[in-house]
């Protein structure tokens, strides 16, 4: 379509990101927009119904092409499979109303620099900005580069020094109110959406249009008992359609209302510390963080002080994440690419609920706004609910072919009939009515009316159930599933880690193991001191909140935590510092408390985390715990022991989950704060395991069972060891101990070394490498006995999948056929898996608890949240019940809801052959007798 267009008429808009659109400029044009007008009226209503359900004709029958700089009407085009068309018009900013009341003028100095996309947007002498605003999301014009660029986010390219050069003092005045202008209000809008709009937009959907021609026809024909009939189905069709979205509607708008009516404490570079509505904040102001409890308004970067955070509205979890300050680096690079950890780290998300903020000094945490609105994390998640993905559904596209043959049909019958009845002398208006009447009967009007009722049948089915559904035509869909993705950790197994026990080492190597069955403390020491501080917990209102695994692990010390005072000062600690120490229970311990000074938080990029803690009037430590082959990369060589993998493998087989401890002394006399990770993450000493039992959920093993017995593919997709989740579908069935399980590694290309894969048999530790040359994989040389399909299973890891995705890509489908386990995934791994499965034709369901599982619930075709956190709405299916019965109960509705279609459609179709046949023979033999009547008949 855009093939004739001239340079600067077509751009990409998002380009390289998920919702990447075509972006078409086009200007209104007076003749053309007439002509419609009249064609309007001679066709009674019919061209614009027509132009409705095709933008892209509405704009090419308005207007036509210019360059976007001109244009007052873009068109969109989305890049993916599904091509879909929208126009929208483009709007003008004046900021004229700022020039009369704060003598803004276009050599002002908040005009003239062009640093920033809204200087660049603004167009002079006139002062004024061209936006348009695609779902909820506004982009405005940058006049430098030529393009339409989103608004209302802190530009990318800032880097960590410039924030805290620019933002650290907070906007002027004049400032804000040009933001404030031009990004719109800080605000997550989801109105009521009123039921005369729902009821209207389904209505004038193409199959109730034809059932409305439809039944007139046969009213004027007298032909009343089958018209009211439709009519009815077709009413109560409709009804519960609007009432299903009316309800959606009011869910998602009580969803987000609170967020639009916070007050919070904004610094102006001028007036100081204002409280102010959260509407009216922008990107760059300057928040102060203070008390607990607080509701993030947007996304925002920590600059000062540190902050305590439930992230559970995004992963689903209530386990509260510690925020740390972005640093001054004084690198000019992205402050997004100069910290080695996760960037999210500092970056406190809409919609998250601040439980504790702490100032690093004498002053308060401070942020620097970072998004507004629709760019939130917040935002986005329900920008996701409100413009969901499409579906490529094989029935859907067999449906409107089935209808375009019957259409087909019933143009060669109307010619017939008019043939017919001209010949025999009929009057003109009835042969108009007997030719619209074959139209009728060829195409069924009943059609959708009763695969909507179907539909709604199997939801409220489900609903009893305790499966709840925000996309009922997704149920469908449900029904060719042929492929199951679940995640491990709450889905497959129980939600919580038990510590089982602990393994120190020495010199010597591994000691025995020590169980926490017994009852009793671990043995007194750095191990013990490890697992009491090295943990992100916090105390609030007495109570020690945090992740479950850290919460377990702290108490199995038998050690117990406060907050320092007057009285810990004239030992050597910090005030208000969290302070841990061993009970009467524990007897007598080297050290009578530790204090922790600093956190590097954990973050599964990094899979570490490292504490820096002082000894009660003693020296400075760091303990560091993570998964077991990267702390002991950080370690000393000598102090880890020679039979480290060995004593591993043994309780990573038997499906333990397995952290590895570690630790050094620092030198007293360095601030905590101005110690760089890198220097105290290095030249630790080895300390041992910690043995963490994560068991089966009752339902796990039945249910894969039964799924894999009707030649359903189960998958399994965790952030978990590769080890542990191998053991863990051994024990669930979704590996037979017949079947061979094929370890697939590869390595990302380094120096003058190319990237390499390799795979091995796991029970038989054969090793093979596979070169770039070879264009397969000899299974059935390594297992002679099992060469069937199904035989064997190939098990990888996020890092060999990445490889292989971006060096081995003509390998990767081959290995996905037979894939089974994938560990260490990243939650946009485990998206970009799912993606990769659908390539392969399969129909993907994913079921996960809601941590790090959201992208791949949402990419699925099918996705099923086990929790009932906020960041689960995205999921079409939530299952009240936290485990994975739900998916056959669903695979289930979802069959009988395609038979039912699949009935519809067969039953349609006999109906209208029977009545094509009799209104045929009628018009061959009798042409003065009805159709209708002969029906009635």
């Amino acid at each position: 379509m855009g093939d004739h267009l001239e340079k600067g008429q077509h751009a990409l808009l998002n380009e390289g990101d998920e919702n990447e659109m075509e972006i078409f400029g086009y200007r209104t044009q007076g003749c053309k927009k007439a002509l419609c007008l009249i064609g309007s009226i001679f066709s009674l209503g019919i061209l614009p119904l027509v132009l409705y359900w095709r933008p892209a004709w509405h704009v090419w029958a308005n207007c036509v092409p210019c360059s976007l700089q001109e244009a007052d009407v873009v068109l969109l085009k989305t890049t993916d499979e599904f091509k879909i068309y929208s126009w929208k018009r483009v709007m003008w900013i004046s900021l004229s109303a700022l020039n009369r009341t704060s003598g803004l003028t276009p050599d002002h100095p908040l005009i003239t620099d062009e640093e920033y996309i809204i200087n660049r947007a603004i167009r002079k002498p006139d002062l004024k900005v061209r936006y348009i605003k695609v779902q909820k999301i506004r982009y405005v014009w940058n006049n430098l580069e030529g393009q339409f660029q989103k608004i209302g986010s802190l530009e990318d390219w800032l880097s960590s020094a410039k924030i805290h050069q620019k933002f650290g003092l907070g906007l002027t005045s004049e400032e804000q109110e040009i933001r404030r202008l031009i990004c719109g209000p800080n605000a997550i809008d989801v109105e009521i959406t009123p039921i005369w709009k729902l009821l209207i937009k389904e209505v004038l959907n193409p199959f109730y249009i034809f059932q409305l021609f439809s039944v007139c026809l046969w009213f004027s024909e007298d032909y009343k008992e089958y018209a009211l009939a439709i009519i009815l189905m077709s009413v109560i069709s409709i009804a519960l359609t609007v009432y299903d979205l009316r309800q959606q509607s009011v869910k998602l708008h009580h969803l987000v209302e609170s967020h639009n009516s916070i007050t919070v404490s904004v610094c102006e570079r001028k007036a100081g510390v204002q409280d102010l509505e959260s509407r009216l904040l922008v990107p760059g102001d300057l928040l102060i963080l203070t008390g607990s409890r607080v509701q993030m308004p947007c996304d925002a970067i920590l600059i000062d002080g540190s902050c305590v955070v439930d992230e559970g509205m995004l992963t689903g979890e209530s386990i509260p994440v510690t925020k740390t300050p972005l640093s001054q680096t004084a690198s000019s690079s992205p402050w997004k690419m100069q910290t080695e950890a996760d960037p999210r780290r500092h970056v406190l998300f809409c919609g998250t609920e601040v439980i504790q903020a702490r100032a690093a000094g004498s002053g308060s945490a401070r942020a620097v706004v970072l998004q507004t609105g629709f760019n939130t994390a917040k935002g986005d998640l329900v920008r996701s609910i409100l413009y969901p993905k499409p579906m490529n559904f094989k029935l859907y596209r067999d449906a409107i072919r089935f209808l375009l043959c019957l259409v087909g049909t019933a143009t060669i019958g109307m010619i017939y009939t008019l043939c017919v009845y001209v010949l025999s002398g009929e009057p003109p208006e009835e042969v108009v009515r007997k030719a619209l009447d074959v139209v009728t009967i060829a195409v069924p009007p009943a059609l959708p009316a009763a695969l909507t009722t179907g539909i709604i049948y199997a939801q409220r089915r489900l609903k009893k159930k305790g499966i709840f559904c925000i996309s009922p035509q997704r149920i469908n869909v449900c029904g060719q599933l042929n492929l199951v993705c679940f995640d491990k950790t709450g889905t497959l197994t129980r939600g919580g880690l038990d510590p089982w026990g602990v393994v120190p080492c020495d010199q010597n190597g591994f000691q025995a193991v020590h169980c926490f069955a017994s009852g009793k403390a671990p043995p007194q020491g750095p191990l013990c001191a490890a697992m009491a501080t090295c943990h992100s917990l916090i105390l609030l209102d007495g109570a020690i909140q945090g992740d479950p695994l850290d919460l377990k692990m702290f108490e199995a010390t038998k050690w117990e935590m406060t907050i320092s005072g007057g009285d810990f000062h004239n030992k050597g600690m910090p005030a208000d510092t969290t302070v841990v120490k061993p009970t009467d229970a524990v007897g007598q311990v080297p050290v009578e408390g530790l204090a922790i000074l600093r956190q590097f938080p954990f973050s599964s990029a990094l899979q570490r985390m490292t504490v820096i803690v002082q000894e009660m009037g003693g020296a400075r430590l760091a303990f560091m715990k993570g998964a077991p082959e990267r702390v002991a990369s950080f370690c000393q060589p000598d102090t880890v022991p020679s039979s480290f993998s060995s004593e591993l493998q043994i309780y990573t087989t038997q499906g333990f989950r397995v952290i590895a401890l570690a630790y050094k002394k620092l030198e007293s006399d360095c601030p905590a704060t101005a110690l760089m990770r890198e220097k105290v993450e290095s030249d630790l000493i080895f300390l041992g395991f910690l043995i963490l039992e994560n068991r089966l959920k009752e339902e796990t093993k039945p249910v894969l069972e039964e799924l894999i017995s009707a030649r359903i593919r189960t998958v399994m997709i965790t952030g978990d060891n590769l080890q542990t989740a191998i053991t863990v579908a051994k024990k669930s069935g979704m590996v037979s101990e017949s079947q061979k399980i094929i370890l697939v590694e590869a390595n990302e290309a380094t120096g003058s070394s190319s990237a390499s894969i390799s795979w091995k048999l796991v029970e038989e530790k054969k090793h093979i490498p596979f070169g770039n040359q070879d264009n397969y994989i000899n299974i059935k040389e390594e297992v002679p006995d099992n060469g069937r399909e199904g035989s064997y299973h190939f098990a990888l890891s996020g890092k060999s999948f990445q490889v292989i995705s971006q060096h081995f890509s003509s390998l990767l489908p081959k290995i996905l056929i037979n894939g089974t386990i994938f560990a260490r995934m990243s939650p946009g791994q485990k998206s970009s898996l799912v993606e990769e499965f659908q390539k392969l034709d399969y129909f993907v369901g994913m079921c996960g608890d809601g941590a790090n599982d959201c992208g791949a619930l949402k990419m699925a075709h099918v996705g099923i949240s086990l929790s009932e956190q906020e960041a689960s709405v995205a999921s079409p299916f939530t299952s009240k019940t936290p485990n994975i019965e739900c998916v056959p109960h669903l695979i289930k509705e979802g069959r009988a809801a395609l038979v039912t279609s699949f009935c519809m459609f067969k039953y349609m179709a006999l109906y209208s052959m029977i009545q094509r046949q009799t209104a045929f023979q009628t018009t061959s033999f009798s042409s003065r007798i009805s159709p209708s009547r002969l029906l009635l008949a």
